[in-house]
């Protein structure tokens, strides 16, 4: 079985960091969304991975490589333009071929262990088995809708959705997928939809297996749905100071990489430290992401994400919910606000006042 990981969207949802970064490179926890997914998928026992890619070709390559420092061998896919996640699998049958595949949106994050769900697809070799979630607000994504275990109907955002049960971005097909895909036409947004070729399966008899996933699942195209999968990751890592402390106080699951310094400071966790950083005269609250090279001096941060090389300085409120890109520069110049809501694209430069 080999994987193929969509990683060609835009990420406009995510601008202005992703004018300048491919939103699956953005990182969780100090980990860049896409190696999540390549993790996962290498967690399953898949060897090879075809990473689709568009505009962003260069960034995807330079950061994953050949995937051999995951035990992968990855084989990197172009797609044109983003013409729908079904395209992406048009273009991708080359080197898919006849194998069967479990296809990964690159910037989604997902608790459930993959393994045990690819060893049943390999089993009993439905034609796709694909993973939904239980959801509050269902008309905002692909909706299911099932009948005696099988899936029956899939309907892309509907104003009176069938159940409450959305598609998460992963998938497994065997090679009947290619047909539909072929035998299905653009949407009204001029895409190849993915529920429109999996519907095509169902009415032409194939079986669309379900699978309903227990607990978290993040689509991290947005910023609060990205800082919240950063607080769900950092819950869950195992503390660790590798780093130099001075006069400082650390609180609950923190990770200080090595290289990082925090001098006459509070480091309250979950949080990480990136490597090189230094934290001084500072807090550091929950939830919040430090990159390498990071420096805070004389402020406070909490519930973020501060991307490698940035530096704050002397900000008198508490910069909270944010994310920062990299090689940002933040300072006061004069005084007052007591708290900042920022979202800042990389080498942006701001003075508080």
């Amino acid at each position: 079985m080999k994987g193929l990981i969509l990683s060609g969207g835009r990420g406009t949802r995510l601008r202005p960091i992703t004018y300048t970064s491919a939103k699956q490179l953005v990182p969780v926890a100090n980990k860049p969304i896409l190696f999540y997914g390549i993790e996962a998928l290498a967690e399953s026992g898949i060897r090879e991975i075809g990473i689709v890619v568009g505009d962003t070709k260069r960034e995807i390559m330079d950061a994953v490589g050949d995937g051999a420092r995951f035990g992968v061998r990855v084989a990197y896919i172009e797609q044109e333009a983003p013409l729908g996640l079904a395209h992406a699998v048009l273009v991708s049958e080359p080197y898919l071929g006849a194998d069967p595949f479990v296809m990964y949106l690159g910037d989604n994050l997902i608790r459930e262990k993959l393994a045990p769900l690819v060893r049943r697809f390999g089993e009993e070799k439905p034609n796709a088995q694909i993973l939904l979630a239980r959801v509050p607000n269902p008309q905002q994504f692909g909706v299911a809708e099932l009948a005696d275990g099988k899936v029956v109907r899939l309907v892309e955002k509907p104003s009176r959705p069938p159940s409450d049960l959305a598609l998460v971005g992963v998938y497994m097909f065997d090679r009947t997928i290619f047909e539909a895909v072929k035998a299905i036409r653009p949407s009204a947004r001029g895409e190849l939809e993915i529920t429109d070729a999996i519907q095509r399966l169902i009415d032409t008899g194939r079986t669309v297996r379900p699978h309903v996933i227990k607990g978290w699942w993040k689509d991290t195209g947005k910023l609060e749905d990205l800082l919240e999968a950063n607080r769900i990751i950092l819950d869950t890592l195992e503390p660790r100071v590798e780093g130099e402390l001075e006069a400082s106080e650390i609180h609950g699951k923190v990770i200080v990489e090595v290289g990082a310094k925090i001098v006459r400071s509070v480091i309250r966790g979950p949080a990480i430290i990136g490597k090189g950083a230094m934290i001084e005269n500072a807090y550091i609250g929950p939830f919040t992401a430090v990159g390498d090279q990071v420096v805070i001096r004389g402020s406070e941060v909490e519930h973020s994400i501060i991307l490698e090389g940035s530096s704050i300085s002397d900000v008198g409120g508490r910069i909270e919910s944010s994310l920062v890109g990299r090689n940002v520069v933040i300072y006061r110049s004069e005084s007052k606000p007591k708290s900042y809501n920022l979202m800042l694209g990389d080498r942006s430069q701001i003075g508080l006042v």
